[in-house]
């Protein structure tokens, strides 16, 4: 690859690193400035990044990371112990994480933590709650430096330690970046990247085939068919869930018979086949295969629309069921076309929908996050995090923005278990416990994911996008 590297991406946006985002374009431009103390592998699970080694005790509450010596910043400022206890404490703070209305989500798993950091070398984390999966928040824990991190103008030339550093910007269109020789990984081969926003699928992948780029992601597999002989294509999936959230605490749903018949009604295949022209990969549970603890694909996705009329039936609904749903025009894109081909596949087994579509999409979040829903919404789950998922949006303890009424009780003591589980494999096979008990009595309607390919100029077999669809760019060829 050459020593200059143009990567274009759907959208090219700089935030505060510890925004609570989950937006893949977003993420790679982060990731290639910033480190954390852990950082996702191939796989999605946790490889050691600014920490070289860590520990948890037996009670899932205290954290020790030994950080790599010589760690700098980009201004050649220490990274240390205190600068990473800076910058795990701003992630405390109630101003720090919000996502569309939903404020502090990182400040609620870390909320009365200690942080001390004993020598140069060694910070510890001490929760005030057993919190075995605190790798899940911590990878979002980029190092910022202390003195320049709260200036309102850090985003306008960031600083890092990340294995590229900052070089000049054009906000929303283009980010240019040079390599850090001094990066804990080694010095990266490419010189340069320089990130161009191009929106549409079709004009990334005609750039990749006239040579004008040499990265591009998130495109159709339509407009990956175009690339031809000499460039590398890895199809791949974006784990957020499109979904239908679901009113439980009133209605139809709060019966779990209502809720399974949704989901057995539905051929998710049709969906993505007619919604998106079939760049979709279909959602059995209410997290992706990608997920810790997710199990292989059932079946049963296949739709049942017989068990679904018994089911309705059984709950007093035999003649038939009208629900209102609740639909954004944005994020997902598509939701419009989604519910009016969900309506027509609904209608087969009696039910009816009144849709009440809404423009304003923070205003939808609100409504949401108010619990002000009629009997379901369209909206998407994205946390790469099976005990974020479980904890924000499923445990009617916590009662998170994102939760609509629903209950179950084993649920809830699985995931309690999980917090106490240390060991690894142990807590993924707790995990998976959950999946499958919420398949039976889910909490939402889950459908699809999108489908995307990465394209690579030159021929390079073994390149991979990251299993979490977030350009690595430390693994360019």
């Amino acid at each position: 690859m050459t020593p200059t590297v143009t990567i274009l991406q759907s959208r090219i946006e700089l935030v505060d690193p510890q925004d609570c985002t989950d937006n893949s374009d977003t993420l790679a431009l982060l990731e290639a400035l910033f480190d954390a103390l852990v950082r996702r592998g191939p796989d999605g699970r946790f490889v050691p990044a600014l920490a070289e080694s860590w520990t948890l005790t037996e009670d899932a509450c205290r954290w020790t990371f030994r950080l790599r010596p010589g760690l700098r910043f980009h201004d050649g400022s220490p990274l240390d112990a205190e600068a990473m206890k800076y910058s795990i404490e701003r992630m405390q703070r109630p101003d720090i994480g919000a996502t569309l209305g939903a404020p502090a989500v990182w400040g609620q798993y870390l909320c009365g933590a200690r942080i001390t950091a004993p020598d140069p070398l060694t910070l510890t984390i001490e929760t005030a709650e057993p919190t075995a999966d605190l790798l899940d928040i911590l990878v979002s824990g980029y190092a910022l430096p202390p003195h320049l991190a709260d200036r309102q103008d850090f985003m306008q030339h960031p600083v890092g330690s990340g294995a590229f550093q900052f070089e000049g910007a054009e906000p929303g269109r283009e980010v240019r970046m040079t390599a850090n020789p001094h990066w804990w990984g080694g010095a990266r081969p490419q010189e340069q990247l320089i990130w161009h926003c191009v929106p549409l699928s079709e004009a990334r992948a005609e750039a990749i085939v006239a040579g004008r780029a040499q990265v591009a992601t998130r495109l159709s597999p339509a407009d990956a068919e175009q690339l031809g002989d000499g460039i590398t294509q890895h199809d791949y999936f974006d784990p957020t869930a499109i979904i239908y959230l679901l009113n439980a605490a009133s209605g139809p749903f709060s019966d779990p018979r209502v809720r399974r018949a949704i989901t057995l009604a539905v051929d998710r295949q049709a969906l993505i086949a007619n919604v998106l022209d079939g760049a979709g990969t279909p959602l059995g549970g209410f997290v992706s295969s990608a997920h810790i603890g997710a199990a292989p694909e059932p079946a049963d996705t296949i739709p049942d629309p017989e068990a679904a009329r018994a089911l309705l039936a059984e709950a007093g609904y035999g003649d038939g069921l009208v629900l209102g749903v609740d639909c954004p025009t944005r994020l997902p894109d598509e939701a419009q076309s989604l519910t009016n081909a969900l309506a027509r596949q609904l209608a087969q087994i009696d039910v009816s929908l009144i849709v009440h579509t809404v423009e304003d999409r923070v205003a939808y979040a609100e409504q949401i996050r108010d619990k002000k829903i009629h009997d379901m919404c369209v909206f998407d789950s994205s946390p790469m995090s099976t005990f974020r998922v479980l904890y924000e949006k499923i445990d009617s303890r916590v009662r998170g923005s994102w939760w609509e009424g629903y209950r179950n009780d084993a649920v809830e003591a699985l995931l309690d278990r999980s917090r106490r589980t240390v060991d690894p494999d142990a807590r993924e096979d707790i995990h998976r416990q959950s999946y499958m008990a919420l398949r039976q009595d889910p909490p939402w309607l889950p459908l699809y994911h999108h489908r995307f390919t990465a394209a690579v100029a030159g021929d390079h077999p073994d390149w991979r996008m990251r299993a979490d669809g977030v350009l690595d760019v430390t693994t360019l060829p």
